[in-house]
């Protein structure tokens, strides 16, 4: 777990370099109007933030907690390509900084507990929280390389 923090952490820092490099402009970029913008591909970091951060503690007191969303619906409800871009960044790192926090202090035993991440009630597929945690990074680094960034 310690290495999956520390590079958590580290990727932080990148981010925070990187969106502070950016214009508005930019970062408000949509190539098209179905597609996310920078700022939404962000602000869709920060609901896969607040959605894992209540796995991980739901998941310290309830097995196969159905926690699911609706990216698109969150994006759209939180209107993220109107918010001021310094704030993104601080919500998404204050998010982060937090979830990193509640992993450092989740028993050793928890990471086998088993939580539902899917609309469909498949018990053989369901993460242990130690894969959450996992997943959670390999998502970040899916759009962190979207967004032009090296990890």
């Amino acid at each position: 777990m310690k290495e999956l923090l520390e590079s958590l952490s580290h990727r932080i820092d990148i981010v925070s370099a990187y969106w502070q490099s950016q214009s508005e402009e930019s970062l408000s970029l949509k190539s098209s109007p179905e597609k996310w913008s920078k700022k939404e591909v962000l602000g869709h970091l920060i609901d896969s933030a607040q959605n894992n951060i209540r796995r991980f503690v739901v998941g310290q007191y309830q097995s196969k907690a159905q926690i699911i969303y609706e990216q698109n619906i969150w994006v759209k409800s939180a209107d993220y390509q109107s918010y001021p871009s310094d704030d993104l960044l601080e919500l998404w790192r204050l998010l982060n900084k937090h979830l990193i926090r509640i992993l450092a202090n989740l028993p050793e035993e928890k990471y086998q507990v088993l939580t539902n991440w899917s609309k469909e009630t498949v018990p053989d597929a369901y993460p242990t929280l130690w894969e959450v945690a996992q997943d959670y990074v390999c998502h970040l680094d899916h759009h962190l390389k979207q967004l032009g960034m090296a990890i």
